[in-house]
C-alpha cells in the first residue's frame, strides 16, 4: 500500500519486528515524538486515536515516517461507517480551521436570525468565555460582545472570541464542540 493511498485517521497501526527492536535499542535514533507515537502503536487503535497523543503535531506525518523506516504497518482499516468525520490531525489545525472564519460564510444571512437567536449566540459567548477564564477576566471581549445588538455585529467578534478560547488549552480541546453550537444560533 503506498503511502498516497493509506488513511491516517481509519488506519489502525502495528509495530512491525523493526519496530519492536527499535522500541528495545533505540539504533533509529527516532525524533522523541516519533518514538513516543512507536510506542504507543498497539494494533488497536487508529491514527485518528493516536493523533490525540501527539497533540500540535501533525500525526499524519509522524506516522508517514514510522511506514517510511519500516518501524510500523497497516495491520486493518475502519469501516467508513463505523470511523468518526476525519478531523484535523492536531488541535491547531481544528483550531485554525475553526478561525479562519470559512464556517461563518456558510451561515444563513445574519439579518435572518431572530432577536432571540442572537441573545442565545450573545449569552453562549459570554458564558464560554467567562467559564473557561473565570469573571471579569476578559472585560473587553465580554463587552464587545455584550454591546453587539445584531448577528453580523456578534460575527465580526467570533474571530477574537475563538482566538481567545483557542489560547486556553482546555478551552482549544472543547473549541470545534463550543463552535458548533455557537453557529447554530450565530
Amino acid at each position: 500500500m503506498s503511502d498516497t493511498s493509506i488513511d491516517f485517521y481509519r488506519a489502525i497501526f502495528s509495530k512491525t519486528a523493526i519496530g519492536q527492536q527499535e522500541v528495545q535499542s533505540r539504533t533509529l535514533r527516532l525524533h522523541p515524538l516519533v518514538r513516543r507515537l512507536l510506542i504507543l502503536v498497539d494494533g488497536k487503535r487508529s491514527g485518528q486515536e493516536l493523533a490525540t497523543f501527539v497533540d500540535g503535531h501533525a500525526a499524519a506525518d509522524l506516522l508517514n515516517e514510522l511506514l517510511t523506516q519500516k518501524c510500523v504497518e497497516v495491520s486493518a482499516s475502519l469501516p467508513a461507517a463505523t470511523a468518526a468525520a476525519p478531523a484535523p490531525a492536531t488541535r491547531g489545525e481544528a483550531v485554525s480551521a475553526i478561525m479562519d472564519n470559512t464556517a461563518l460564510a456558510n451561515l444563513p444571512p445574519p439579518e435572518n436570525r431572530s432577536a432571540k437567536e442572537v441573545e442565545m449566540a450573545r449569552n453562549f459567548m459570554i458564558n464560554t468565555v467567562n467559564m473557561e477564564f473565570g469573571l471579569h477576566m476578559r472585560l473587553s471581549l465580554t463587552e464587545a460582545i455584550s454591546n453587539c445588538a445584531t448577528a453580523d455585529q456578534l460575527r465580526q467578534v467570533y474571530p477574537l472570541w475563538s482566538s481567545t478560547m483557542a489560547s486556553s488549552r482546555s478551552a482549544a480541546k472543547e473549541l470545534p464542540a463550543l463552535t458548533e453550537k455557537l453557529l447554530r444560533v450565530l
